[in-house]
């Protein structure tokens, strides 16, 4: 019998996508969804199945940026062959992202015990939710906004793409919340952090699910949860890129920082009163 029925992936779904690039921490939502529909989320299934939809949700990003994507991709091929092709930005913004993802390769892999174990717990993800929403303030409050997409250089996405440890370690930081707030401290305008969260996303996340994938359909996940799972993240990611760049073109970070709070706080009750178990 599969470790999630078919609804549960489909809520799970749903989930996935609304959340997985909104500043508001995917994977905390998808424990907390877990745990209110009694599904083990220490099970290898379980976790498995989480980070395979994710690639539903990075399959948004591709169709979405397509036109991008294609044009990166066909400066960085041009740059292999042609020495002078290599001073143009797009050549080397692809050389940054495969830079900026080492580091959450490198720690994901090392620190992977602790992170599907004690971290793993509701009430880092509480904890992280809260403290991650003054991070986030604080970010949107220091940054001056004034540097656009084709201001970005190799330090921004160094350290933008490192931010993503502490989604990483944290779950319920969010790996979106930790990368645009970093963007916003390097001063670049909102919209310019989003899609910069954007494209560093892709290889991590896109890594992540394939690393997983063994997990999820070895120990009883099921191809027909995961089909679906996948395939409604993808719909509602997409969805959500639309909404998230057209807000964040003219409004603060604000409305998250809140509704994180909001729920990190009722995670805690939930968790105190034994309404949810850790």
């Amino acid at each position: 019998m599969s470790a999630i029925s078919i609804g549960q992936a489909a809520v799970l779904g749903v989930v996935e996508g609304v959340t997985e690039f909104l500043p508001v921490s995917s994977t905390g939502h998808l424990k907390i969804t877990e745990g209110l529909m009694n599904i083990p989320v220490d099970d290898k299934a379980v976790v498995g199945f989480t980070a395979v939809i994710q690639v539903g949700a990075i399959g948004a990003v591709l169709v979405y940026f397509f036109k991008d994507i294609a044009r990166i991709v066909s400066a960085f091929a041009r740059g292999l062959a042609d020495k002078e092709q290599r001073y143009h930005h797009d050549y080397k913004f692809a050389w940054w992202v495969i830079y900026a993802t080492i580091p959450i390769v490198v720690v994901g892999l090392a620190a992977k015990p602790l992170i599907d174990g004690a971290l793993a717990s509701l009430w880092v993800v509480a904890a992280s939710l809260i403290v991650g929403s003054g991070f986030m303030w604080a970010a949107d409050q220091m940054g001056r906004h004034k540097r656009g997409e084709d201001d970005t250089d190799i330090k921004d996405a160094m350290i933008v793409g490192a931010s993503q440890i502490l989604a990483l370690l944290f779950p319920g930081f969010s790996r979106s919340g930790a990368t645009i707030s970093t963007a916003l401290i390097r001063d670049l305008d909102r919209l310019a952090a989003t899609r910069l969260s954007f494209f560093l996303g892709i290889p991590a996340l896109t890594g992540a699910g394939l690393y997983e994938l063994k997990d999820a359909l070895g120990t009883g996940a099921g191809a027909g949860p995961l089909l679906v799972g996948t395939v409604i993240s993808f719909v509602v990611a997409y969805a959500s890129i639309a909404w998230l760049l057209k807000f964040v073109a003219n409004h603060s970070l604000n409305a998250f920082v809140g509704y994180r709070i909001l729920i990190g706080v009722a995670l805690m009750g939930m968790l105190a009163t034994g309404v949810l178990s850790a």
